[in-house]
């Protein structure tokens, strides 16, 4: 696998300041997403209220209607960002993500057996939805191990990683489609929603069943990322160090597929962030592996608040998945990815 080093470096102003920065961007967009609605309120307002004041009628909008939204897009592009940001540490090589290595179509799988296997006759789940996130966790780390089976010895070759995530993702988004097929009619609608990546609908229940799955998988992650540095040397020179890179490697992958089923599992199939948000930061902050941390999940989160804030302005009143934008963004950002890779390598 080509190393991300060898790519053209840009000039970098302090990673500290480009963090700054980007975290300024983030609470403003954040206020806005907020703010806009059916009635615009005003930011000002809107920090009020979060901190505590504010009228009675704005606080019920703010609160109830509106910060679960806003916050639901941040916690899930940040968490999806910070999993793109491990995969193309570890693997050296930019391309990597939790969508394009079948991560994210192996959770989709996961949340729609789910729902097959525990709804009743009334179309109604016979278990606690709190068991959704179990369940796409699953069917991501499934998803994931199946492409790393299949690569084998040959796992550090970039394009046979993408070949076989690509196969694996076609092969899940069919067993998908399959299972919504069959299903009654309350599945399928419940599962075409997931997997367009809809924020629009989730109450402040689910965002802490998110947190309590993100949380604790997200402050092993940060630990865990002390040791990317080293991870960029072969086998031989980790082993030197005392890191045992086989076993640090899927350890990464199982935290990376983690945070994108507890994203994902709520949030729904939102694409491309794990590949945007983590390129973007490298090039704005270099290889600094805390800036850079901080950078992806900030930039994830505003690239999925934006998202949804865009469809509430371009559709009202109508309420399109935010997941739509991402893919139509995401897609061609891919292509010039892949393709300037391949222009480097020959």
């Amino acid at each position: 696998m080509t190393d991300m080093a060898a790519s053209p470096s840009p000039v970098h102003l302090r990673p500290g300041v480009v963090t700054a920065v980007v975290l300024a961007i983030f609470a403003l967009l954040f206020l806005a997403g907020i703010g806009f609605g059916s009635t615009w309120i005003p930011l000002e307002t809107v920090a009020q209220v979060l901190l505590g004041g504010g009228e009675k009628t704005s606080r019920l909008v703010v609160l109830q209607l509106r910060l679960p939204r806003v916050a639901a897009a941040a916690i899930a592009g940040g968490a999806i960002a910070f999993a793109g940001y491990l995969l193309q540490r570890i693997t050296r090589n930019e391309l990597a993500s939790p969508g394009v290595l079948g991560v994210v179509d192996g959770a989709a799988l996961g949340v729609v057996l789910f729902m097959a296997i525990f709804s009743n006759d009334t179309n109604s789940l016979v278990v606690s939805v709190a068991w959704q996130p179990l369940a796409a966790a699953l069917g991501a780390i499934a998803a994931v191990s199946l492409v790393f089976i299949l690569s084998g010895r040959q796992a550090s070759s970039a394009i046979r990683l993408l070949l076989f995530g690509i196969a694996v993702a076609a092969a899940c988004k069919a067993l998908t489609t399959i299972f919504m097929l069959v299903g009654p009619v309350y599945q399928a609608a419940q599962a075409a929603r997931w997997l367009a990546g809809a924020v629009n609908t989730i109450n402040a229940t689910e965002i802490q069943l998110m947190l309590a799955v993100l949380i604790p998988t997200g402050i092993v992650a940060a630990i865990a990322a002390r040791h990317l540095p080293p991870a960029d040397l072969d086998d031989t020179s980790s082993r030197s160090i005392g890191l045992n890179l086989p076993l640090y490697r899927v350890f990464i992958f199982f935290l990376a597929a983690l945070l994108t089923a507890g994203a994902v599992a709520f949030a729904g199939g939102v694409s491309f962030i794990g590949l945007m948000a983590p390129h973007l930061a490298r090039l704005l902050v270099g290889r600094a592996r805390l800036a850079g941390i901080l950078t992806s999940i900030l930039l994830g989160a505003i690239i999925l608040i934006g998202a949804d804030l865009l469809i509430r302005v371009a559709f009202a009143p109508l309420e399109v998945p935010a997941g739509t934008v991402t893919a139509v963004i995401g897609a061609p950002y891919f292509l010039y990815l892949l393709m300037r890779k391949d222009n480097t390598n020959g």
